[in-house]
């Protein structure tokens, strides 16, 4: 099978990423900071070890603020559910993925908060931060903007944001997503105060894990529990990351994370995003000779975009071509990516996209027998 949907997850995890999770499952089949016996301590250094280097990687100032999650939408749901409070005001971008828009919808309809959505713009980092600008209210407390759209791949001005938040007294959420592993994120250079990970896609570990870094307070948590801390207090801690942290931890899913931070390093995170850039942008210019087949971009430009292609083929539901792409071994994602706000924005709100997410061990040859493929639809 021809993997091309890792916009959605990692398909194929690099050999030391599988080791490490064995490895863990093997080695370190005990709860971290629960005991006194050496397994236990064991397994709390090596989850240490994985919040410092991720706060190496993102220039976080704290390990303490690196925060295990689920996936990114658990991180953005204790972000959003945070540090919201009745009378907040939050800004949005018009590519906003369900996992943002559906806890602030939610929390619209209960009448506790409001939300604008900014218009961005393709290629014009200025108007989209103008419109940003537009948007903000006395109240509002937090911009909450994905880094780059999973179904577009249009790549957010985020430093400029970040500035003009900090500049404003606003707090400033990354949903990193698509992002985290594939573009350079410098926390404190882009004024970032919540950064939520996907860990399993650009981070290469294994499905079920999230990463959530928090630079600043929350006021809420959105689930408490047992913490090995304080436990006779029946008030969940305050102090991070056993504020966010209750129960146990999936550790052979952190040891995978860890793993996989030391495939980004060692490969390097722009030679990662050339490679598979440089497949899209062929990809995006086959197309483009193509008839029979729709883009929704003028051009793929470096940098200002991610390496994500959607298209449709005329003709023929987008469901459909995932369908028959599949019986000819290649695997891809169709409909609407849980990204409604960005097919709105694009006009493909009635039929979806097929998406193409190739990934670093993504060969030409692949992209080269898609293209074979779908010029025969």
């Amino acid at each position: 099978m021809i993997y091309l949907d890792n916009a959605a997850t990692s398909g194929i995890k690099p050999s030391r990423v599988i080791g490490a999770v064995e490895y863990a499952l093997k080695k370190y089949s005990a709860n971290p900071g629960r005991s006194g016996h050496r397994l236990s301590m064991n397994a709390a250094m090596a989850v240490y070890n994985t919040r410092e280097k991720l706060k190496e990687m993102f220039a976080a100032t704290q390990v303490e603020n690196v925060v295990f999650t689920l996936n990114c939408t658990h991180a953005l749901n204790c972000v959003i559910k945070g540090v919201l409070s009745s009378g907040d005001h939050v800004v949005v971008s018009d590519l906003e993925h369900n996992a943002v828009m559906r806890p602030l919808e939610r929390l619209r309809k209960d009448g506790k908060i409001t939300y604008s959505v900014a218009r961005t713009v393709d290629g014009d980092d200025n108007a989209t931060l103008s419109s940003f600008k537009n948007c903000i209210k006395q109240n509002t407390k937090l911009i909450i903007c994905t880094h780059a759209s999973n179904v577009f791949g249009c790549v957010m001005p985020i430093k400029l944001i970040g500035q003009m938040c900090k500049e404003n007294g606003i707090l400033f959420a990354v949903d990193a997503a698509q992002s985290a592993g594939v573009l350079d994120i410098d926390m404190q250079k882009m004024s970032i105060d919540f950064l939520c990970v996907a860990a399993h896609k650009g981070l290469f570990a294994p499905m079920g894990t999230g990463v959530l870094i928090a630079e600043k307070p929350l006021e809420n948590t959105i689930i408490e529990g047992g913490t090995g801390t304080d436990s006779f207090n029946l008030d969940q801690p305050l102090i991070m990351p056993e504020m966010l942290e209750s129960g146990t931890v999936n550790l052979p899913g952190i040891l995978g994370v860890s793993a996989g931070v030391d495939f980004v390093k060692a490969r390097g995170v722009r030679n990662i995003y050339l490679h598979e850039f440089d497949l899209c942008k062929y990809l995006f210019e086959s197309l483009s000779l193509c008839k029979n087949v729709t883009l929704y971009n003028n051009d793929f430009k470096i940098f200002e975009k991610v390496p994500v292609v959607s298209f449709n083929v005329l003709g023929h539901d987008s469901n459909d071509v995932a369908v028959r792409l599949n019986e000819y071994g290649i695997a891809v994602r169709s409909g609407f990516h849980c990204a409604p706000s960005a097919h709105i924005k694009y006009g493909t709100d009635q039929i979806g996209t097929v998406r193409v997410s190739p990934g670093i061990l993504t060969k030409k040859e692949e992209i080269q027998y898609l293209i074979k493929i779908l010029k025969r639809f």
